[in-house]
C-alpha cells in the first residue's frame, strides 16, 4: 500500500536528493525553510556592502544510495511566506521563483567534518573545524538587495523579517546530477544550519575604516518551518504492478519509508486454528520476515529496522500490546517488551526481521482484540515511528506468502509456541 501522506514540519531529520532506484523507481525530495533573523531588531551597520553569502546545511547522520554519484543542488527564492502557511503535508509543491540564486555541484561527503574560517572583529581571523555540512555560495547582489538593504522595520521582528524575506526552496537539480543518486539527510534541530553572511560596514569611530562582519542567519524548525515535497514514481517497476492489484496475493513485496510503500498483513488461519487446537496458552510468538535473496546489493542496503503496528476500530494507528509501553500519555500494557526484545531488527546473518508478538496473537486467539488490520513499515533505526517516516531512506524487499513452500525460499510466517490447556 502507498503510505499516508504526512506533515514534514517536525522531523528529526530533513531528506534532500534524488536517488534512481533499480527496484524503486526514483524517489526525489526538495525542501523550503524560512530564514530567521539573529535576534531582534538587528542592525547592519553603516553603509553595509556584503561580500559574500553561504547557505550552510548541517548533515543529520543518515545518507541512503550512491556516495559516488555528483549531485548539483540548486537554490531559489519562495514566492510563498513560509512561517505563515498552515500546511506541511510531504505532497505540498512548495512554488519558487525562477532566479537561481545559489548552486552546489559536487559529491557528498556527510561523515566528512568541514574548516571554516572565522570573522572576528578587531582581530586575525581563525579556522576551526565544524560538523559535515554543504556550504552553497548564494548570490551577494540577490542577498544585498533583499536582505542587507531591508528596513529598520523589517529587521525589528522575524515576523517582519519572514512577511519580507519568504524563505528559500533547495533542491537537486537532475540535469545537472550524474549517477543513480541518493538521499541524504539534514538537521535543523539546532543552529548550525543558517544563512551565513559576511559582509562590511563604516566603522563606528573611524568614517574611512570598514569593519569585516560576519552573522548567523538561523534555520532551525524551532524558529520557523522548514518542509519537504517528497515524490516517488514507480513507473516501469513491479511496485506499480501490486499498486494496480491490491487484491492480488504477491510473493514477495515492498517496504519504503519517507512516505512510500507500506504492507499489510493478516492471520486468517487464526480463528481456525483456535476452533481447532481449543484453549491454549501462547508461550511465544514470532512473525518471522524473510529479505527477498539478492535485494540488499549495495548501494541499496535493506532497512535496519521495521514498524509493527495495528489499526483500532477508527482505523488509527496504535502499537501492538507487546509493544505498547507506557507514556505520559498512556498506561500502556504490562506485558509490553523492551524494543531489543520486541525486535524488528535486521539481522544481516539470517537476513530476517523478527518480532515477538506473543501477547497481540493471545489477544487475537482469544477475540480480546480484533484484528482491524495489522501493517509492517520501516522506521528510523533510532526512532521508533509507527507514523509515515521521512528521517530514514533504505528500503526493503521482503518475502510475502507462498502456499507450499520449500526450503529456502523466502517467506513471512508467524510462529506459535504453546500450552493447551484441557
Amino acid at each position: 500500500m502507498k503510505e499516508d501522506e504526512t506533515s514534514t514540519l517536525s522531523a528529526v531529520r530533513h531528506p534532500l536528493g534524488y536517488m534512481k532506484d533499480p527496484l524503486f523507481g526514483t524517489t526525489e525530495s526538495s525542501l523550503a525553510m524560512a530564514v530567521n533573523l539573529p535576534n531582534d531588531a538587528y542592525d547592519f551597520g553603516t553603509t553595509p556592502v556584503i561580500d559574500s553569502a553561504i547557505l550552510v546545511l548541517n548533515y543529520g547522520s543518515e545518507f541512503y544510495g550512491d556516495s559516488t554519484s555528483t549531485y548539483s543542488i540548486d537554490v531559489h527564492p519562495l514566492n510563498v511566506n513560509i512561517s505563515k502557511e498552515t500546511s506541511f503535508l510531504s505532497n505540498r509543491n512548495w512554488t519558487y521563483n525562477n532566479q537561481l540564486i545559489g548552486n552546489k555541484t559536487g559529491k557528498l561527503y556527510p561523515t566528512t567534518a568541514y574548516k571554516v574560517t572565522d570573522v572576528v572583529a578587531g582581530k586575525a581571523d581563525t579556522l576551526r573545524t565544524v560538523t559535515p555540512q554543504i556550504r552553497i555560495p548564494l548570490d551577494k547582489t540577490y542577498i544585498q538587495n533583499n536582505i542587507a538593504n531591508l528596513s529598520a522595520t523589517s529587521l525589528k521582528y522575524n515576523s517582519n523579517f519572514t512577511q519580507a524575506f519568504n524563505g528559500l526552496h533547495v533542491q537537486i537539480n537532475k540535469t545537472n546530477s550524474t549517477g543513480n543518486g541518493g538521499i541524504a539527510f539534514f538537521d535543523f534541530t539546532g543552529t548550525t544550519s543558517a544563512l551565513v553572511l559576511y559582509y562590511k560596514k563604516q566603522n563606528a569611530t573611524t568614517a574611512t575604516v570598514k569593519d569585516t562582519v560576519s552573522i548567523n542567519f538561523p534555520i532551525a524548525n524551532t524558529k520557523a518551518p522548514i518542509a519537504a515535497t517528497i515524490k516517488h514514481d514507480y513507473t516501469g517497476t513491479p511496485i506499480a504492478t501490486q499498486l494496480s492489484n491490491p487484491t492480488v496475493q504477491q510473493s514477495v513485496t515492498y517496504l519504503q519509508p519517507l512516505v512510500g510503500l507500506r504492507n499489510k498483513i493478516a492471520f486468517p488461519y487464526l480463528s481456525k486454528f483456535a476452533a481447532n487446537i481449543g484453549k491454549i496458552v501462547v508461550n511465544k510468538a514470532e512473525l518471522v520476515i524473510d529479505v527477498s535473496t539478492g535485494t540488499d546489493i549495495i548501494p541499496y542496503g535493506v532497512a535496519p529496522r521495521l514498524a509493527l503496528y495495528r489499526y483500532d476500530i477508527a482505523e488509527q494507528r496504535q502499537n501492538v500490546p507487546d509493544n505498547n509501553s507506557a507514556t505520559q500519555f498512556s498506561s500502556g500494557d504490562p506485558r509490553s517488551l523492551t524494543p531489543t526484545v520486541f525486535g524488528g531488527y535486521y539481522n544481516s546473518v539470517t537476513k530476517q526481521y523478527v518480532f515477538v508478538v506473543t501477547s497481540y496473537v493471545q489477544d487475537l486467539l482469544n477475540g480480546k482484540t480484533t484484528d482491524y488490520g495489522t501493517f509492517l513499515a520501516v522506521t528510523p533505526t533510532n526512532e521508533y515511528q509507527i507514523y509515515p517516516s521521512i528521517s530514514a531512506a533504505a528500503r526493503s524487499v521482503i518475502g510475502s506468502f507462498k502456499k507450499t513452500p520449500v526450503a529456502g525460499d523466502n517467506v513471512m510466517k508467524l510462529n506459535i509456541y504453546y500450552t493447551k490447556i484441557d
